[in-house]
């Protein structure tokens, strides 16, 4: 008994496993990519809403230990909360997703190069789901998905 498979599945040759990758092929895209919307933002929102509880210390953290070159630490403490307690909204609603990924992904940059080069872990993790959503969109499950729909778009071959 042959197990047909379709799409980006290679059959391996043992029936079980790749009947299994088939069906593990048929999840859908939109519910990891709300996930990792959902788990990144969250990430950044939280960090933002620390920053603003506890602001007086946020700038200390800007002065003695991130040591942002070029900016003044109160500026840059300031346009990291800013950052990290708007655009996760964006994220969260599925919103201008692709665009709103850009900033994230030049803090995690500068994190990674300049604040906590040991940290790589995380930011690959976080500039992993970033760049899925750059490069696949929001999927299904947002409100950029809602507006192409609306406007009679979609793009062959690239879940939105």
């Amino acid at each position: 008994m042959s197990t047909v498979l379709r799409g980006p599945v290679e059959p391996t040759g043992i029936a079980w496993f790749d009947q299994l990758r088939v069906w593990l092929a048929r999840f859908p895209l939109s519910i990891i990519l709300l996930a990792g919307r959902i788990g990144v933002g969250a990430t950044f929102f939280k960090a933002g809403l620390l920053k603003y509880q506890s602001w007086e210390f946020t700038v200390k953290l800007f002065e003695q230990e991130y040591q942002v070159p070029v900016l003044d630490p109160a500026v840059a403490a300031r346009i990291a909360m800013v950052q990290e307690l708007t655009i996760p909204i964006l994220l969260f609603l599925g919103l201008a997703t692709r665009i709103a990924t850009l900033p994230l992904l030049g803090m995690i940059a500068v994190i990674q190069t300049f604040v906590y080069p040991n940290a790589y872990n995380e930011h690959l993790v976080w500039g992993s789901i970033l760049v899925l959503l750059l490069t696949r969109g929001p999927g299904i499950f947002s409100i950029d998905h809602l507006i192409a729909r609306r406007r009679g778009r979609r793009t062959p071959g690239i879940p939105f």
